[in-house]
């Protein structure tokens, strides 16, 4: 971050206290800028959320944002200067289970790269028209890819079973069902470069909120808890934000702002004057997917067993699962069960209906019999009424040529978030890289008018 006074004199609203926010506020602060920092949860770090509360033997586990890939940068960078340390997890990979023939479900004799390998050879052709433009969303061939749903195209190849088995697993990764999720989505993501969860893995030592705490402590009482920004004027050479604290509301002045919400709340607070119809549609069109986080913690690790995964994918109701912390010392374990798109309605369904016995029954095949349950917690993310969802998705609906614009600053406001990350949309990199990008455009856009 640069550290050179070139904000002094300048005063910032930041709204949200998600590692976005914080980012943002962070540099703002290096730059000299009078910074406030609004959050309307009693905590800080939004989708970040590390869960101790409960747990035996002093051990936790992640609700929210979890694992950290090797070629995440800016997450890593910020981490190591603020004196955390990562710890390597899931060195074995991810395995992957599905029902068998007679619908009990079953470890593959593979690991889940395979499923990948095949979606990547039947989408060859399309990832290669998509590089033709440079892999821009706002050409006519992202507009082509973009219309038609995953499932659409599973059924004009005639898909077999297991390639659409693979999708449907891949809603763990997506938060989107195959009919939810746009075909331009699955193929941006396999013409990457490097494609996430197959690389090495991390998490922050002592817990992701770690990290969001340092931050929040480098900002002190510049962070305002339990206030939710409720309306924005920007007229002339200046922002006028009304906040909701308890039942008062009140205003605060500065010279910009950054919106660091996710779009789901972000739509819901009135601007004035308005937004250009392009971000307005960018925004209240965009999509987030469901997500339940479940968090079991048994009286000893059964699931793990010489040469199998302690990570395994799944087009089943429970969604994914892993091993939530198995970096952390204790006979107990704890699993982490993430079930996206409709497969959070599913896990609902089951907790309704037989409890959390009801999933433990469900892991049958990871030979859970003589393990006792020592706690659990649930956090369903479309019910967070500061979330609204796990993260962004693209489904047909959205218009590729509109995403760019929900990054795009307008005139003193700027916006901030992982759905306004291009590379790292739904990840805590994508978070921490687009503050950065928020602070770093209100210091050009600064000098530009100096």
């Amino acid at each position: 971050m640069s550290d050179n006074g070139a904000l002094r004199g300048v005063s910032v609203i930041v709204a949200g206290a998600g590692l976005a926010g914080l980012s943002a506020a962070l540099d703002l602060l290096a730059m000299g800028a009078d910074v406030t920092i609004l959050e309307a949860r009693d905590r800080v770090g939004g989708r970040v959320w590390t869960i101790r509360e409960g747990f035996a033997e002093g051990q936790h586990a992640e609700a929210g944002g979890d694992m950290i890939d090797e070629t995440q940068r800016e997450i890593r960078a910020l981490t190591e200067s603020l004196g955390l340390k990562l710890s390597r997890i899931l060195r074995t990979g991810f395995g992957y289970v599905r029902p068998d023939a007679s619908g009990r479900a079953r470890i593959v004799e593979r690991k889940a790269s395979r499923g990948w390998d095949r979606l990547a050879e039947h989408l060859s052709e399309l990832t290669r028209r998509y590089g033709l433009a440079d892999q821009r969303w706002d050409s006519p061939i992202a507009a082509e890819l973009a219309r038609q749903s995953v499932a659409q195209w599973l059924d004009d190849r005639q898909a077999d079973k297991e390639l659409r088995t693979t999708a449907v697993g891949l809603r763990g990764f997506f938060l989107a069902d195959p009919d939810e999720l746009s075909l331009l989505a699955l193929v941006d993501q396999f013409a990457a470069s490097d494609q996430p969860a197959l690389g090495q893995m991390y998490r922050i030592e002592g817990g992701n909120d770690r990290l969001t705490s340092a931050l929040a402590a480098r900002l002190g009482d510049r962070l305002r808890l339990n206030t939710e920004l409720v309306a924005v004027s920007h007229r002339g050479r200046g922002v006028r934000a009304n906040i909701k604290q308890a039942r008062a509301v009140s205003q605060i002045n500065g010279d910009f702002l950054v919106f660091a919400l996710p779009a789901p709340l972000l739509r819901r607070v009135p601007i004035t004057p308005a937004l250009p119809a392009q971000q307005h549609d960018a925004i209240a069109r965009l999509k987030y997917g469901r997500a339940t986080k479940t968090l079991l913690q048994f009286s000893r690790r059964f699931w793990r067993a010489p040469g199998r995964p302690r990570a395994f994918g799944t087009p089943l109701p429970f969604g994914a699962l892993w091993e939530g912390n198995e970096e952390q010392r204790g006979r107990a374990g704890i699993l982490a069960l993430l079930a996206g798109g409709s497969a959070s309605n599913g896990t609902q369904a089951i907790v309704a209906k037989d409890g959390v016995p009801g999933l433990i029954s469900a892991l049958g095949w990871l030979g859970v019999d003589g393990a006792a349950l020592m706690a659990s917690r649930q956090v369903v993310w479309e019910a967070d009424p500061w979330a609204r969802g796990g993260y962004a998705f693209f489904d047909p609906s959205f218009d590729p040529a509109l995403r760019p614009w929900l990054a795009r600053p307008f005139g003193r406001l700027f916006f901030a978030g992982e759905h306004t990350s291009v590379r790292w949309q739904g990840y805590m990199n994508g978070a921490v890289e687009s503050g950065r990008r928020a602070a770093a455009e209100i210091e050009a856009v600064h000098r530009l008018n100096a």
